[in-house]
């Protein structure tokens, strides 16, 4: 019985490490879905008549429909939303800044192009999320600022400088 343990256990060792893996590349999707939903985003609103609000509205509405059904399809605890009643207000701001984002990426992709868009999203992420790592803020994990990560950040700002300028300072 205690070799079945040790097993178990080397099993969820293992399991950890797969999903470790696996994160990094979820992350690289959802990169990659920020300037597909952008461009879905901006067909819809064409089609709708042009209202930004309304096509961040749908594709709002639609997630919240597929959250729903992923929560059920999961199995997921409805009854744990019953905490939602000791929720302190900013707890709630992720759906408002999510909202914001959707409308934003609607408004900004066709005006910007989503090269532009993107690179200045990601620099905003990257500058954010330094100070997020550095002051703990909202209870996150602290980690250094080492060099290497600043410089990091400094070829990210230089990224964004060439995809918006490059063109300009190089030719094409």
């Amino acid at each position: 019985m205690r070799r079945r343990r040790v097993r178990w256990r080397r099993n969820d060792i293992e399991k950890g490490a797969t999903m470790q893996a696996i994160y990094p590349l979820l992350a690289f999707l959802i990169g990659v879905v920020v300037p597909l939903q952008a461009a879905v985003n901006n067909q819809l609103r064409q089609l709708i008549g042009g209202s930004t609000l309304l096509a961040a509205l749908v594709s709002f509405s639609v997630g919240c429909l597929t959250l729903a059904l992923l929560s059920v399809a999961t199995g997921q605890r409805w009854q744990s939303l019953a905490a939602l009643s000791r929720v302190e207000w900013w707890m709630l701001l992720g759906g408002v800044l999510g909202a914001g984002f959707v409308f934003g990426t609607t408004l900004l992709a066709p005006r910007l192009g989503v090269a532009t868009m993107v690179s200045l999203i990601i620099a905003g992420q990257v500058f954010t999320s330094l100070l997020f790592d550095r002051f703990g803020w909202l209870a996150m994990p602290l980690r250094d600022l080492s060099a290497a990560r600043l410089l990091g950040a400094l070829l990210v700002a230089a990224g964004v400088l060439l995809v918006n300028f490059g063109d300009r300072w190089f030719g094409r």
